[in-house]
């Protein structure tokens, strides 16, 4: 699992724009997003987490990695 960190995520539209970000990267991938924390932790068997930073920068929401 990878968490990210995605502070301009603040509203349901803005959660729907990240997980369509994620899932064009992998459609398989399980996405979990919590709008309060503004932090998405992304399960992928495809993805790497720079692949699903670029998708979601690529979408208007700059992301980071959080450390495990």
């Amino acid at each position: 699992m990878m968490l990210f960190e995605v502070p301009g995520m603040r509203c349901g539209h803005c959660k729907g724009s990240v997980e369509k970000a994620i899932r064009s990267v992998d459609d398989l991938a399980e996405v979990r997003v919590n709008l309060d924390e503004r932090r998405v932790a992304v399960t992928s068997a495809t993805a790497s987490s720079d692949q699903i930073e670029d998708a979601l920068r690529s979408s208007g929401y700059p992301a980071s990695l959080v450390d495990p």
